[in-house]
């Protein structure tokens, strides 16, 4: 919840969902959150189920998040609780709640899940390669050989493809919408028009002088036809959504190259 821009936190309870199959160790399944305030209930589950059971049993198991949403919707999210409280038991098995603070509701979710629920990282289907912003420029700009610093799972209703990643983007200059220290997925490159998207930067020069070589602006320019019928850039402008901070005005021969597209944040 946002009141004037900043997130505010109030308290939630979380419950950690466990699979027990036959003649196995119990494996974390997901997590429940749920918000007692605003009577919100939500899952997330793991979607590599064919990796921990055999082919019938991941076929149930993949059923299970629309399940509990259809349950939710009928029951209410409180007595939906409840009658797991009351009946997992056996394969599917459920924690007791536990207390967490509450900011942004999807954020805290997917903390939780990606704390507690070590899925297998099945590459570019289900997770994405984090990189540092340098790293990235490196693999995406330079095309040089860079090793990923690890795999994340993305949103279920992301689809991924070989040239996207995710970056943690370090500052205030987009905040609100991208606030600091968020973890953001990115697609290389821009296709299409650049106009009004969010992209990821490299300033050769802030590097240079010690400054914060790395950052995230809104792209905004404008063209003119040159006398031979091609066109220029009359202006280039990097913009934050802070309105703290000062827009960029590129010059020809600036020390600026885009690496990627802002796609979501990831949290």
């Amino acid at each position: 919840m946002r009141a004037g821009g900043l997130i505010t936190t109030r308290q939630g309870q979380y419950s950690l969902l466990e699979v027990a199959l036959p003649g196995g160790a119990p494996v974390p399944a997901g997590v429940l959150l749920f918000d007692p305030g605003e009577l919100r209930l939500e899952c997330r589950l793991r979607r590599d189920w064919e990796a921990i059971a055999e082919p019938e049993d991941a076929e149930v198991l993949s059923a299970l998040a629309e399940d509990f949403q259809g349950k939710i919707r009928e029951m209410g999210p409180e007595a939906f609780l409840g009658y797991l409280e009351e009946t997992l038991s056996n394969v599917l098995r459920i924690s007791e709640r536990r207390p967490v603070l509450l900011g942004e509701f999807d954020s805290t979710l997917n903390l939780l899940y990606r704390r507690n629920v070590p899925a297998t990282v099945q590459a570019f289907r289900t997770h994405l390669p984090l990189y540092s912003c340098r790293a990235a420029a490196g693999r995406f700009g330079d095309q040089m050989p860079v090793e990923e610093e690890g795999w994340l799972e993305a949103p279920e209703d992301l689809r991924l493809t070989p040239d996207m990643f995710v970056a943690q983007v370090v500052g205030r200059s987009m905040e609100p919408e991208i606030p600091d220290g968020s973890l953001c997925v990115f697609r290389a490159g821009v296709t299409g028009s650049r106009q009004g998207k969010r992209v990821l930067i490299e300033n050769y020069a802030e590097g240079e002088q010690g400054g914060q070589r790395y950052t995230v602006k809104r792209y905004r320019s404008h063209k003119t036809q040159t006398d031979d019928g091609g066109w220029r850039h009359e202006w280039i402008r990097l913009e934050p959504l802070n309105p703290d901070y000062e827009p960029w005005e590129l010059e020809e021969g600036s020390q600026c190259r885009l690496i990627a597209e802002f796609v979501r944040l990831l949290d």
